[in-house]
C-alpha cells in the first residue's frame, strides 16, 4: 500500500469529521426540496405548479455556488452534493413531468424518451465534474442540465398559457426531449455568466435594453421566459455555426505552419 495515498485518505476523513459548511449546503437542499416538490405536483397532475418549482430549484442551484464562492466555503462535499441534487431536480423531475404531462399515451416509447433525457443529464453532470478544472470557466461544454430542465418547464407554462391541445404538446415534447438530450451531451459551448466583466461598467444602451426587457417580461412573463430559455438553448449551435469559418481558417493556418516546419 502506498503510504502517501493512505495519509491523504486519512486527512480527507479527518477534514470531513470536522464538519461541513452549512450555508451553501442549505441552498443545495432548497434546490433538492423544490425539485422533489415539483415531482409531487406532477404526480398530482398539477403541471403548472410543477413547472414553477423547477424554476425555484434553478434559483437555489444558482445561489449555492455563488454563496460558497463569496464566503470561501467551497468543498468537495458541496460539489458532490450539488451534483446529486441536480440529477434529481433537473433530470428525474422534468423527465417524470414530461412523461406524465405528454408522453404517457406513447406507452413504452414515452417513458424511454423521458429516460433518455435523464441519462443524458446524468452524463452531462459526470462530464462536467471530470472537466471542471480543465475547461474555460466562461463557457460550459454542452447545455447545462438546469437550463434543459428550465426549458422543459417554460414549455409547459407556455402550453398552459395559450391552452394549446394535447396533440400539439405530444409532438412538441418528443422533439424537445431529443433536442435537449443531444445538446446536453454535445460539445457546443454555452455562456456560463461567470464573467466578472458583467458587473463592471457597461454602455448606457445595455441599461436601456434591460429596462425594455423588464417591461416586456412584466407584460408577458410566460412568453418572455420561454423566449429567453429558447434563445439560450439555440445559442450553442448558433455560436458553433457562426464561428465555423474562423475555426477553419485557424486550422488551415496551423496545417500550413506544420507543413512549413516539416519542409525545412
Amino acid at each position: 500500500m502506498n503510504p502517501e495515498l493512505n495519509e491523504k485518505q486519512v486527512e480527507k476523513t479527518e477534514n470531513f469529521k470536522k464538519g461541513i459548511y452549512i450555508l451553501p449546503n442549505l441552498f443545495t437542499t432548497g434546490s433538492l426540496f423544490a425539485g422533489f416538490y415539483s415531482m409531487v405536483a406532477s404526480l398530482n397532475g398539477n403541471f403548472e405548479v410543477a413547472a414553477f418549482w423547477i424554476f425555484a430549484s434553478a434559483v437555489f442551484d444558482g445561489l449555492d455556488g455563488k454563496v460558497a464562492r463569496l464566503t470561501g466555503t467551497t468543498s468537495k462535499f458541496g460539489v458532490e452534493y450539488d451534483s446529486l441534487a441536480d440529477l434529481v431536480s433537473f433530470g428525474v423531475t422534468p423527465g417524470l413531468m414530461m412523461y406524465a404531462w405528454a408522453l404517457k399515451p406513447f406507452g413504452r416509447l414515452g417513458w424511454l424518451a423521458a429516460f433518455l433525457f435523464v441519462v443524458c443529464g446524468a452524463l452531462r453532470l459526470a462530464r462536467f465534474n471530470v472537466q471542471v478544472n480543465t475547461v474555460e470557466s466562461k463557457r460550459f461544454v454542452g447545455l447545462p442540465i438546469p437550463a434543459a430542465a428550465s426549458m422543459v418547464a417554460a414549455t409547459v407554462l407556455l402550453f398552459h398559457h395559450f391552452g394549446w391541445p394535447s396533440s400539439y404538446k405530444r409532438l412538441a415534447i418528443i422533439v424537445l426531449i431529443y433536442l435537449l438530450a443531444f445538446l446536453m451531451v454535445s460539445s457546443f459551448r454555452y455562456y456560463s455568466f461567470k464573467d466578472p466583466a458583467l458587473i463592471k461598467r457597461q454602455p448606457f444602451g445595455f441599461l436601456l435594453l434591460a429596462v425594455v426587457l423588464l417591461i416586456v417580461a412584466a407584460a408577458e412573463p410566460v412568453v418572455m421566459t420561454f423566449a429567453i430559455m429558447l434563445c439560450y438553448v439555440v445559442s450553442g449551435p448558433l455560436g458553433f455555426i457562426v464561428g465555423w469559418p474562423r475555426r477553419r481558417r485557424l486550422e488551415k493556418a496551423v496545417h500550413k505552419g506544420h507543413g512549413a516546419v516539416a519542409g525545412r
